[in-house]
Protein backbone atom coordinates (compact mmCIF):
# COMPACT_ATOMS: atom_id res chain seq x y z
CA UNK A 1 0.00 0.00 0.00
CA UNK A 2 1.49 3.40 -0.95
CA UNK A 3 2.48 5.74 1.86
CA UNK A 4 0.57 9.04 1.93
CA UNK A 5 3.79 10.93 1.30
CA UNK A 6 4.86 8.78 -1.63
CA UNK A 7 3.91 8.71 -5.31
CA UNK A 8 4.48 5.28 -6.87
CA UNK A 9 7.05 5.10 -9.63
CA UNK A 10 5.86 4.05 -13.08
CA UNK A 11 6.45 4.88 -16.74
CA UNK A 12 7.33 8.50 -17.51
CA UNK A 13 3.95 10.24 -17.76
CA UNK A 14 2.90 13.88 -17.46
CA UNK A 15 1.62 13.94 -13.91
CA UNK A 16 -0.22 11.58 -11.62
CA UNK A 17 -3.39 9.64 -12.42
CA UNK A 18 -5.72 9.39 -9.43
CA UNK A 19 -7.95 6.32 -9.21
CA UNK A 20 -10.81 7.51 -7.02
CA UNK A 21 -12.69 4.23 -6.49
CA UNK A 22 -12.18 0.50 -7.08
CA UNK A 23 -12.50 -0.48 -10.74
CA UNK A 24 -12.37 -3.59 -12.91
CA UNK A 25 -9.21 -5.51 -11.91
CA UNK A 26 -7.92 -5.71 -15.49
CA UNK A 27 -8.38 -1.94 -15.86
CA UNK A 28 -6.62 -1.24 -12.56
CA UNK A 29 -3.68 -3.34 -13.69
CA UNK A 30 -3.46 -1.61 -17.07
CA UNK A 31 -3.57 1.85 -15.48
CA UNK A 32 -0.87 0.95 -12.95
CA UNK A 33 1.37 -0.48 -15.67
CA UNK A 34 1.10 2.53 -17.98
CA UNK A 35 0.74 5.53 -15.69
CA UNK A 36 1.88 6.93 -12.37
CA UNK A 37 -1.30 5.81 -10.63
CA UNK A 38 -2.43 6.39 -7.05
CA UNK A 39 -5.47 4.53 -5.70
CA UNK A 40 -7.09 6.99 -3.34
CA UNK A 41 -9.24 4.43 -1.51
CA UNK A 42 -6.17 2.37 -0.58
CA UNK A 43 -4.19 5.21 0.98
CA UNK A 44 -3.91 5.14 4.80
CA UNK A 45 -4.38 8.92 4.89
CA UNK A 46 -6.02 10.25 1.70
CA UNK A 47 -6.26 13.78 3.14
CA UNK A 48 -2.52 13.89 3.70
CA UNK A 49 -1.85 12.70 0.17
CA UNK A 50 -4.15 15.32 -1.31
CA UNK A 51 -2.56 18.04 0.82
CA UNK A 52 0.99 17.08 -0.15
CA UNK A 53 0.53 15.78 -3.70
CA UNK A 54 -2.84 17.00 -4.94
CA UNK A 55 -1.11 19.43 -7.30
CA UNK A 56 0.59 16.50 -9.07
CA UNK A 57 -2.73 14.95 -10.20
CA UNK A 58 -3.68 15.73 -13.80
CA UNK A 59 -6.47 13.18 -14.36
CA UNK A 60 -8.91 11.20 -12.23
CA UNK A 61 -10.56 7.87 -13.06
CA UNK A 62 -13.70 7.00 -11.14
CA UNK A 63 -16.84 4.88 -11.28
CA UNK A 64 -20.21 6.22 -12.33
CA UNK A 65 -21.49 5.50 -8.83
CA UNK A 66 -18.71 7.43 -7.06
CA UNK A 67 -17.85 10.30 -9.40
CA UNK A 68 -15.59 13.11 -8.23
CA UNK A 69 -16.91 15.35 -5.47
CA UNK A 70 -16.54 19.11 -5.54
CA UNK A 71 -14.31 18.86 -2.46
CA UNK A 72 -11.99 16.46 -4.25
CA UNK A 73 -11.96 18.67 -7.35
CA UNK A 74 -10.90 21.60 -5.20
CA UNK A 75 -8.01 19.56 -3.78
CA UNK A 76 -6.64 18.92 -7.29
CA UNK A 77 -5.63 22.30 -8.75
CA UNK A 78 -4.09 20.85 -11.93
CA UNK A 79 -6.86 18.35 -12.64
CA UNK A 80 -7.63 18.35 -16.36
CA UNK A 81 -9.87 15.31 -16.87
CA UNK A 82 -12.41 13.21 -15.00
CA UNK A 83 -12.91 9.85 -16.67
CA UNK A 84 -15.92 7.77 -15.62
CA UNK A 85 -16.16 3.99 -15.80
CA UNK A 86 -19.85 3.84 -16.72
CA UNK A 87 -22.39 5.69 -18.79
CA UNK A 88 -23.62 7.77 -15.85
CA UNK A 89 -21.83 10.87 -14.61
CA UNK A 90 -24.44 12.56 -12.43
CA UNK A 91 -22.27 11.95 -9.34
CA UNK A 92 -19.87 14.57 -10.72
CA UNK A 93 -20.83 18.23 -11.00
CA UNK A 94 -20.03 18.59 -14.70
CA UNK A 95 -20.82 22.31 -14.76
CA UNK A 96 -18.39 22.90 -11.90
CA UNK A 97 -15.75 20.80 -13.63
CA UNK A 98 -16.06 22.63 -16.92
CA UNK A 99 -15.97 25.99 -15.19
CA UNK A 100 -12.58 24.84 -13.90
CA UNK A 101 -11.49 23.78 -17.39
CA UNK A 102 -11.77 20.09 -16.52
CA UNK A 103 -12.97 17.76 -19.29
CA UNK A 104 -15.35 14.92 -18.36
CA UNK A 105 -15.91 11.60 -20.12
CA UNK A 106 -18.02 8.48 -19.73
CA UNK A 107 -18.33 5.14 -21.55
CA UNK A 108 -21.34 5.41 -23.88
CA UNK A 109 -22.41 2.86 -26.53
CA UNK A 110 -20.37 -0.08 -25.22
CA UNK A 111 -23.00 -0.97 -22.61
CA UNK A 112 -26.09 -0.07 -24.67
CA UNK A 113 -26.86 -3.59 -25.89
CA UNK A 114 -26.55 -5.30 -22.52
CA UNK A 115 -28.68 -2.71 -20.74
CA UNK A 116 -31.33 -2.91 -23.46
CA UNK A 117 -31.28 -6.72 -23.31
CA UNK A 118 -31.86 -6.64 -19.57
CA UNK A 119 -34.64 -4.05 -19.87
CA UNK A 120 -36.55 -6.27 -22.26
CA UNK A 121 -35.89 -9.33 -20.13
CA UNK A 122 -37.11 -7.51 -17.02
CA UNK A 123 -40.24 -6.38 -18.85
CA UNK A 124 -41.04 -9.94 -19.90
CA UNK A 125 -40.26 -11.20 -16.41
CA UNK A 126 -42.58 -8.83 -14.58
CA UNK A 127 -45.47 -9.10 -17.07
CA UNK A 128 -45.31 -12.88 -17.50
CA UNK A 129 -44.28 -13.29 -13.84
CA UNK A 130 -41.36 -15.57 -14.64
CA UNK A 131 -39.45 -15.05 -11.38
CA UNK A 132 -42.69 -15.42 -9.40
CA UNK A 133 -43.50 -18.65 -11.26
CA UNK A 134 -40.03 -19.99 -10.51
CA UNK A 135 -40.57 -19.34 -6.80
CA UNK A 136 -44.04 -20.92 -7.05
CA UNK A 137 -42.60 -24.21 -8.32
CA UNK A 138 -39.69 -24.25 -5.84
CA UNK A 139 -42.06 -23.65 -2.93
CA UNK A 140 -44.19 -26.65 -3.91
CA UNK A 141 -47.26 -24.53 -4.67
CA UNK A 142 -47.73 -25.97 -8.17
CA UNK A 143 -48.94 -29.27 -6.68
CA UNK A 144 -51.60 -27.34 -4.78
CA UNK A 145 -53.02 -25.10 -7.51
CA UNK A 146 -52.18 -23.83 -11.00
CA UNK A 147 -50.11 -20.66 -11.21
CA UNK A 148 -52.28 -17.53 -11.69
CA UNK A 149 -52.59 -16.07 -15.16
CA UNK A 150 -50.18 -13.30 -16.14
CA UNK A 151 -50.20 -10.57 -18.80
CA UNK A 152 -48.92 -10.97 -22.35
CA UNK A 153 -46.20 -8.70 -23.74
CA UNK A 154 -46.86 -8.95 -27.47
CA UNK A 155 -49.15 -6.28 -28.85
CA UNK A 156 -49.04 -4.10 -25.75
CA UNK A 157 -48.49 -0.33 -25.61
CA UNK A 158 -44.96 0.32 -24.35
CA UNK A 159 -43.74 3.75 -23.29
CA UNK A 160 -40.04 4.57 -23.14
CA UNK A 161 -39.02 7.41 -20.87
CA UNK A 162 -35.80 8.78 -22.39
CA UNK A 163 -35.17 7.87 -26.02
CA UNK A 164 -31.40 8.10 -26.02
CA UNK A 165 -29.00 5.35 -27.06
CA UNK A 166 -30.37 2.81 -24.59
CA UNK A 167 -34.01 3.81 -25.07
CA UNK A 168 -33.72 3.37 -28.82
CA UNK A 169 -32.03 0.00 -28.40
CA UNK A 170 -34.91 -1.10 -26.15
CA UNK A 171 -37.45 0.09 -28.72
CA UNK A 172 -35.65 -1.77 -31.52
CA UNK A 173 -35.81 -5.02 -29.58
CA UNK A 174 -39.46 -4.55 -28.69
CA UNK A 175 -40.47 -3.98 -32.30
CA UNK A 176 -40.22 -7.73 -32.74
CA UNK A 177 -43.05 -8.16 -30.22
CA UNK A 178 -45.47 -6.16 -32.33
CA UNK A 179 -45.92 -3.55 -29.62
CA UNK A 180 -47.01 0.06 -30.00
CA UNK A 181 -44.12 2.26 -28.94
CA UNK A 182 -44.35 5.81 -27.65
CA UNK A 183 -41.77 7.88 -25.86
CA UNK A 184 -41.04 11.04 -23.89
CA UNK A 185 -37.74 12.90 -24.07
CA UNK A 186 -36.57 16.49 -23.81
CA UNK A 187 -37.41 17.00 -27.46
CA UNK A 188 -38.86 14.86 -30.28
CA UNK A 189 -36.33 12.55 -31.93
CA UNK A 190 -36.41 13.35 -35.66
CA UNK A 191 -35.59 9.99 -37.26
CA UNK A 192 -37.99 7.60 -35.49
CA UNK A 193 -41.59 6.60 -36.18
CA UNK A 194 -42.60 6.26 -32.54
CA UNK A 195 -45.15 8.60 -31.01
CA UNK A 196 -43.71 11.44 -28.96
CA UNK A 197 -45.60 12.57 -25.87
CA UNK A 198 -44.73 15.80 -24.05
CA UNK A 199 -44.66 14.64 -20.42
CA UNK A 200 -43.91 11.53 -18.39
CA UNK A 201 -47.47 11.59 -17.07
CA UNK A 202 -48.96 11.68 -20.57
CA UNK A 203 -46.68 8.81 -21.59
CA UNK A 204 -47.68 6.70 -18.59
CA UNK A 205 -51.35 7.28 -19.28
CA UNK A 206 -50.92 6.11 -22.88
CA UNK A 207 -49.06 2.85 -22.18
CA UNK A 208 -49.41 -0.55 -20.55
CA UNK A 209 -45.78 -0.62 -19.45
CA UNK A 210 -43.34 2.21 -18.84
CA UNK A 211 -39.63 1.51 -19.39
CA UNK A 212 -37.33 4.09 -17.77
CA UNK A 213 -34.03 4.72 -19.59
CA UNK A 214 -33.61 8.44 -18.84
CA UNK A 215 -30.31 9.79 -17.57
CA UNK A 216 -29.94 10.43 -13.85
CA UNK A 217 -29.16 13.75 -12.23
CA UNK A 218 -31.00 16.77 -10.87
CA UNK A 219 -33.05 17.31 -14.02
CA UNK A 220 -34.70 13.89 -13.74
CA UNK A 221 -34.89 13.57 -9.94
CA UNK A 222 -38.27 12.01 -9.09
CA UNK A 223 -39.45 12.27 -12.71
CA UNK A 224 -41.55 9.14 -12.23
CA UNK A 225 -43.71 10.71 -9.56
CA UNK A 226 -46.86 9.61 -7.75
CA UNK A 227 -48.87 11.31 -10.51
CA UNK A 228 -47.01 9.35 -13.19
CA UNK A 229 -47.57 6.08 -11.34
CA UNK A 230 -51.26 6.88 -10.95
CA UNK A 231 -51.42 7.60 -14.68
CA UNK A 232 -49.82 4.21 -15.35
CA UNK A 233 -52.64 2.69 -13.33
CA UNK A 234 -53.51 -0.66 -11.72
CA UNK A 235 -52.97 -2.58 -14.98
CA UNK A 236 -49.65 -0.89 -15.76
CA UNK A 237 -46.06 -2.04 -15.22
CA UNK A 238 -42.88 -0.08 -14.48
CA UNK A 239 -39.38 -1.12 -15.56
CA UNK A 240 -36.37 0.93 -14.40
CA UNK A 241 -32.87 0.31 -15.77
CA UNK A 242 -31.81 3.97 -15.54
CA UNK A 243 -31.07 5.39 -12.08
CA UNK A 244 -32.95 4.95 -8.83
CA UNK A 245 -33.18 8.72 -8.50
CA UNK A 246 -35.42 8.97 -11.57
CA UNK A 247 -38.26 7.26 -9.68
CA UNK A 248 -39.86 8.70 -6.54
CA UNK A 249 -39.20 5.56 -4.51
CA UNK A 250 -41.60 6.28 -1.60
CA UNK A 251 -44.34 6.93 -4.17
CA UNK A 252 -43.48 3.64 -5.87
CA UNK A 253 -43.62 1.75 -2.58
CA UNK A 254 -47.03 3.27 -1.89
CA UNK A 255 -48.30 2.39 -5.36
CA UNK A 256 -47.10 -1.21 -5.07
CA UNK A 257 -48.55 -1.71 -1.59
CA UNK A 258 -51.91 -0.22 -2.60
CA UNK A 259 -52.08 -2.11 -5.90
CA UNK A 260 -52.17 1.15 -7.88
CA UNK A 261 -49.78 -0.40 -10.42
CA UNK A 262 -49.69 -4.02 -11.59
CA UNK A 263 -45.99 -4.57 -10.96
CA UNK A 264 -42.45 -3.31 -11.32
CA UNK A 265 -39.06 -4.62 -12.44
CA UNK A 266 -36.22 -2.64 -10.90
CA UNK A 267 -32.48 -2.86 -11.50
CA UNK A 268 -31.69 0.39 -9.67
CA UNK A 269 -32.72 1.95 -6.37
CA UNK A 270 -32.48 5.25 -4.57
CA UNK A 271 -30.08 4.05 -1.84
CA UNK A 272 -28.21 1.08 -3.23
CA UNK A 273 -27.69 -1.59 -2.07
CA UNK A 274 -30.57 -0.90 0.30
CA UNK A 275 -33.97 -1.88 -1.10
CA UNK A 276 -37.25 -0.96 0.64
CA UNK A 277 -38.67 -3.97 2.45
CA UNK A 278 -42.07 -3.48 0.85
CA UNK A 279 -40.53 -4.02 -2.61
CA UNK A 280 -38.65 -7.12 -1.43
CA UNK A 281 -41.82 -8.63 0.00
CA UNK A 282 -44.03 -8.01 -3.01
CA UNK A 283 -44.55 -10.92 -5.38
CA UNK A 284 -45.35 -8.39 -8.12
CA UNK A 285 -41.92 -6.75 -8.04
CA UNK A 286 -38.77 -8.09 -9.69
CA UNK A 287 -35.66 -6.79 -7.90
CA UNK A 288 -32.20 -6.97 -9.47
CA UNK A 289 -28.81 -5.90 -8.01
CA UNK A 290 -27.92 -3.20 -10.59
CA UNK A 291 -26.71 -5.70 -13.20
CA UNK A 292 -27.85 -4.14 -16.49
CA UNK A 293 -24.28 -3.76 -17.76
CA UNK A 294 -22.85 -6.60 -15.70
CA UNK A 295 -21.55 -8.95 -18.36
CA UNK A 296 -17.91 -9.86 -18.85
CA UNK A 297 -17.96 -8.60 -22.41
CA UNK A 298 -19.45 -5.22 -21.58
CA UNK A 299 -17.32 -4.53 -18.52
CA UNK A 300 -14.14 -5.31 -20.45
CA UNK A 301 -15.28 -3.01 -23.27
CA UNK A 302 -15.99 -0.27 -20.71
CA UNK A 303 -12.53 -0.75 -19.24
CA UNK A 304 -10.94 -0.55 -22.68
CA UNK A 305 -12.78 2.71 -23.42
CA UNK A 306 -11.66 4.21 -20.09
CA UNK A 307 -8.08 3.25 -20.92
CA UNK A 308 -8.33 4.84 -24.35
CA UNK A 309 -9.75 8.02 -22.82
CA UNK A 310 -6.83 8.18 -20.39
CA UNK A 311 -4.35 7.59 -23.19
CA UNK A 312 -5.91 10.27 -25.38
CA UNK A 313 -5.83 12.80 -22.55
CA UNK A 314 -2.28 11.99 -21.46
CA UNK A 315 -0.94 12.25 -25.02
CA UNK A 316 -3.18 14.81 -26.70
CA UNK A 317 -4.90 16.69 -23.87
CA UNK A 318 -8.43 15.79 -24.97
CA UNK A 319 -10.90 12.95 -24.41
CA UNK A 320 -12.25 10.32 -26.78
CA UNK A 321 -15.82 10.30 -25.44
CA UNK A 322 -16.54 13.60 -23.67
CA UNK A 323 -19.99 13.92 -22.13
CA UNK A 324 -22.43 16.16 -24.05
CA UNK A 325 -22.23 19.91 -23.66
CA UNK A 326 -25.82 19.90 -22.35
CA UNK A 327 -24.62 17.96 -19.30
CA UNK A 328 -23.09 21.13 -17.91
CA UNK A 329 -26.31 23.13 -18.08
Amino acid sequence: MPRPDHIPSSPDTPGTLLQVSPLLPSLESALAERYRTVRLSELPDPAAFLRDHGSDVVAAVTSARTGVSEELMDALPKLGAIIHFGVGYETTNVARARARGIDVSNTPDVLTDCVADLAVGALIDVMRRISAADRYVREGSWSVAPFPLASRVSGKRIGILGLGRIGRAVALRLEGFGVQISYCSRRPVPDVNYTHLPTAEALAEACDALVVTAAGGKDTQGLVSAAVLDALGPQGYLVNVARGSVVDEPALVSAVEAGRIAGAALDVFADEPNVPRALLKSGRVVVLPHIASATRETREAMGDLVLRNVQRFMTEGCLLTPVPETAAR
